[in-house]
């Protein structure tokens, strides 16, 4: 492990804190580092591995995949480029989608489209976006500008202009914030990186509405909620709120690199051929990866499953809560859930603990503790998880 971990910090550029762990194989929800030890693993890729590791259909789609054409561009059509739009508008309930690699791709074709669509539809100079503070949207320059983290902006400036920030769920000062030069409101449903922050139901429907009466797009960014990951295919279905367009990535491919932007027919003409593009975007083996996840979440009733066994985590993670002071509140749904802790400290030790007992947890902004395991976590493994995780918790109780 020493020896890899040396190597590792000589080759790649520090741009991670990466925790001192050498990861080399995974089956079911449970991963291996290269000296044989097994974690249980809730951080699944960064709420990526929906699937979990090894999943046999998910290795079979690839696999057949690379035996026909992994590569053509978008210079011509493929087979599993249109099956995967086609269902992807089928429970989206858009109309159109643009695929690309990842999220912070979905981001800024995101706002390409939002920026040409009011050039064209509203007015020239209608460029401006609002977005939510303390919001995530990626690290490329449109995505790390819309950001509402001034801790990510640091050292890159200038950034993008015309983008605003205005308090999450605050619909007075997004109201103040709108004048007619605005194209686009984006927002997370939850903010993940934010700290599992839930949007209000009132406030998404006052944004849906004032879009609606100003001819601005809303924008949903669920490239971490998207694609079952709340017991709905998407987020926005949890609150009957359509957006003009979603972006999704993460557990969009299972763990292969795929983005996509979806939107209705109205937002989706802001596009011309030549004003966007991707060489990788769509490329069959993605897709084949794609359609495996879709598949299998559905064959196997999986987002009734992530509700049940959400419902589950969140109850005895409210149960630690009442019997351990450190733990300040429980957030969200499904399985992306997490838990504030009292400090930065607290939130360090216990994940460093955690993982020493063979749990994998990571953070979510600066004191909560994240949970995105695999959407097939079963409510033995988050008992199991628990137990570990208790174990911490004593040790930073007995410790304070």
């Amino acid at each position: 492990m020493k020896k890899w971990l040396s190597r590792g910090e000589e080759a790649l550029m520090n741009t991670y804190n990466s925790f001192p762990v050498v990861l080399h194989s995974g089956e079911g929800v449970y991963v291996k580092d290269i000296e044989g030890k097994r974690y249980l693993d809730f951080v699944s890729g960064i709420a990526v591995n929906s699937l979990g590791y090894g999943n046999e259909s998910f290795i079979k789609s690839v696999t057949n995949q690379l035996h026909k054409i992994c590569h053509c561009s978008n210079l011509y059509y493929s087979q599993p480029n249109i099956e995967v739009a086609e269902k992807l508008i089928e429970l989206s309930g858009l109309d159109k989608v643009f695929f690309c690699n990842s999220g912070a791709e979905a981001v800024e074709g995101a706002l390409k489209l939002a920026r040409q669509y009011g050039k064209k539809y509203k007015s020239t100079q209608a460029a401006k976006v609002i977005a939510m503070e303390n919001s995530f949207h990626g690290r490329t320059y449109g995505a790390l500008t819309l950001t509402g983290q001034k801790k990510y902006h640091a050292g890159f400036q200038p950034l993008l202009d015309q983008i605003q920030h205005v308090p999450f769920n605050d619909y007075s000062s997004l109201e103040q914030a709108i004048d007619d030069d605005t194209c686009a409101i984006f927002l997370e449903l939850i903010q993940g990186e934010g700290g599992i922050n839930m949007v209000d139901q009132d406030f998404l429907e006052q944004v849906r509405k004032l879009c609606d009466d100003k001819n601005i797009l809303l924008i949903f960014d669920e490239v971490q909620t998207g694609i079952g990951r709340t017991g709905n295919w998407f987020a926005f279905q949890n609150f009957g709120i359509k957006p003009d367009i979603v972006t999704c990535a993460k557990g969009l491919g299972g763990g292969f690199p795929v983005g996509a932007l979806i939107g209705n027919e109205k937002a989706s003409r802001g596009f011309s051929p030549g004003e966007h593009a991707s060489t990788f975007g769509g490329n069959p083996l993605a897709m084949s990866a794609v359609k495996a996840v879709l598949e299998e979440v559905e064959k196997e009733n999986i987002l009734p499953h992530v509700k049940e066994v959400g419902e589950y985590l969140s109850y005895r993670l409210n149960k630690l809560k009442k019997k351990y002071a450190v733990i300040k509140s429980v957030k969200g749904i499904g399985l992306i859930q997490g838990i504030e802790v009292s400090n930065m400290k607290d939130m360090k030790e216990i994940i460093n603990k955690v993982m020493e007992e063979g749990l994998l947890l990571v953070n979510a902004g600066p004191k909560v503790i994240r949970f995105v395991p695999p959407l097939v976590t079963t409510k033995a493994q988050i008992e199991e998880g628990i137990t570990i995780l208790e174990v911490a918790l004593k040790e930073v109780t007995d410790g304070s």
